[in-house]
């Protein structure tokens, strides 16, 4: 037996306890940090061959673990921005130089430009719709992602596409009387524009001939956008309107370019027009269209949509939210900030949708709480003082029977 071996042992157990502190001193002082994991050391035993009636000691190493797969406590907030996942997968940010990493640290807040950045300054990933379009996942990699973006979003435009116009036409009205309607739309740049609808009975006709004749004008040009020849309309023995031949009810006007804006082509449902003993009435008219209307809202849904509110109209999805797994999340290589990137040991890094698949929801206006349990941890901090205290007894006796030895040559 060597007692600079005791010794060495006494020491190797005093850092194994130093680091399993330190480890603990983490936890501590994480204990309220968003998304934060707890870490653990685990030790591992060091054996040196004895023999001839000696043993030699060895001593122990550490190697350090962290919880990333448990979740921690969901905490509620006020805040649209921040978010938690509900099962599996981890927030996609991405840093000032380009690096993407994963998290499940969501306290996101709206920053200058409008992106939406964590504590640690790094930007939430997301896939952008396009045109209204579902965007489309790429599984193993990161492309195609962006920064998601609430702020500094343009004004929204809808040109009007479709309207609808409703009226009665008096059947008792005299051959040549005419009956005036209108109907607002908007243009290419959000301005109002004016529909006027003249509605013209047959000159040649009896009272209960039933026809008229329809012509639409763009008031601001003096277009006509049912084409150069008026629209007939006949009528059946019961007011109501006769679709014939390629005549559908619907009238598919032509565009109109002026100074630089557009009134793009629109279809106009008038197949609940009718004709009967009342007076010209025009009880509905309605279209598509809306002028311009500036963002002042964002939401965000379970499955990682993010929608955008405007002054006026429904919100609009813009963002997608990606999520990002590996097979093995215990083996993450943690780094400052709560971020992860693969390890060795992790697996690959595959990416899906929210709510999709086996990864988790999307839950807004909570957080992440640490999956830090402070009684436990001060439970391990005596018992690694206490291991500290018992191995540096280990090593004051073996330094103890040194000074006996060395005294034997007095």
């Amino acid at each position: 037996m060597s007692l600079y071996g005791t010794m060495r042992t006494g020491v190797s157990g005093m850092n194994a306890q130093a680091n399993r502190l330190g480890t603990v001193a983490d936890n501590i002082a994480n204990a309220s940090t968003t998304g934060y994991k707890r870490a653990s050391t685990e030790f591992s035993s060091m054996i040196l061959p004895s023999g001839g009636g000696t043993y030699n000691s060895g001593g122990v190493t550490t190697s350090v673990r962290y919880a990333v797969s448990e979740s921690g406590v969901p905490v509620n907030t006020s805040s649209n921005s921040d978010l938690a996942i509900d099962g599996n997968g981890f927030f996609i940010v991405s840093d000032v130089n380009g690096g993407n990493f994963l998290t499940r640290a969501g306290a996101f807040t709206k920053n200058g430009a409008g992106e939406l950045i964590n504590s640690g300054g790094f930007a939430l990933m997301g896939y952008k719709y396009v045109a209204g379009a579902e965007p489309t996942m790429v599984v193993n990699s990161f492309d195609g992602m962006e920064k998601i973006n609430v702020g500094g979003l343009a004004a929204r435009i809808i040109p009007t596409t479709t309207g609808v116009m409703d009226p009665n036409l008096p059947a008792n009205g005299v051959p040549g009387s005419v009956q005036k309607s209108s109907l607002s739309v908007y243009d290419s740049q959000g301005n109002t524009r004016i529909l006027d609808f003249t509605y013209t009975k047959d000159n040649s006709a009896t009272p209960a001939a039933n026809t008229w004749t329809l012509s639409i004008v763009d008031r601001k040009t003096g277009t006509k956008l049912e084409g150069e020849t008026p629209l007939t309309l006949t009528f059946d023995t019961n007011g109501k309107l006769e679709k014939k031949g390629n005549f559908t009810g619907v009238i598919k006007t032509k565009e109109v370019v002026a100074g630089g804006v557009v009134l793009g082509a629109m279809e106009l449902n008038i197949s609940n027009t009718t004709q009967d003993s009342r007076d010209f009435t025009a009880s509905k008219g309605d279209q598509n269209g809306q002028p311009p209307s500036k963002a002042v809202d964002f939401s965000i849904d379970k499955d990682g949509i993010v929608f955008i509110t405007y002054e006026r109209g429904s919100p609009v999805p813009t963002y997608r939210l990606a999520l990002a797994d590996v097979p093995s999340p215990d083996q993450l290589t943690p780094l400052a900030a709560n971020v992860y990137q693969q390890g060795p040991e992790s697996g690959v890094i595959t990416t899906s949708f929210a709510n999709s698949g086996s990864y988790g929801k999307i839950l807004s206006k909570t957080l992440e709480g640490s999956n830090v349990d402070m009684a436990s941890e001060l439970t391990i901090m005596i018992e690694s003082q206490r291991s500290y205290t018992a191995n540096s007894k280990v090593f004051q006796t073996g330094a103890d029977l040194m000074d006996v030895l060395v005294n034997l040559k007095r």
